[in-house]
């Protein structure tokens, strides 16, 4: 992995393939709505990267619960502006709670779109593919 940036909060960082990465602090604004959802991709577009990594501590508890519509408002904003993202840490607890959490994240997991991976590890391997 290169730096293209110091670390900062938000850093950018350029990952294999010349994926450009804009890397999201844990302790930033929680990714908790479509509001959320548009500053992070002002972000991104503003740095030019292609997708959004964000640790799961800094997501936003609805999110995980699909009946809110956080999830898809927040994956649709994405979408829209054709930018992946990237759910970064142990979600275990939130999908032992829901079958459809659980096959939501699979469903995700299986596209270009919006992965949850359990580490950085696990990230660069699907960058790698």
């Amino acid at each position: 992995m290169t730096t293209d940036t110091p670390d900062t909060p938000d850093a950018l960082h350029t990952l294999h393939g010349g994926v450009r990465v804009l890397r999201c602090a844990p302790d930033g604004p929680p990714l908790d709505g479509e509001e959320a959802a548009l500053d992070l991709i002002g972000d991104a577009f503003g740095q030019e990267a292609e997708l959004v990594v964000v640790p799961v501590q800094r997501v936003g508890a609805e999110l995980f619960r699909l009946r809110s519509g956080v999830a898809g408002a927040v994956v649709q904003k994405f979408a829209t502006y054709r930018l992946g993202l990237a759910v970064v840490g142990d979600i275990s607890g939130h999908v032992a709670d829901s079958t459809a959490l659980r096959d939501f994240v699979r469903e995700a997991n299986q596209g270009d779109q919006l992965w949850f991976v359990a580490d950085e590890e696990e990230l660069e391997e699907r960058l790698t593919r």
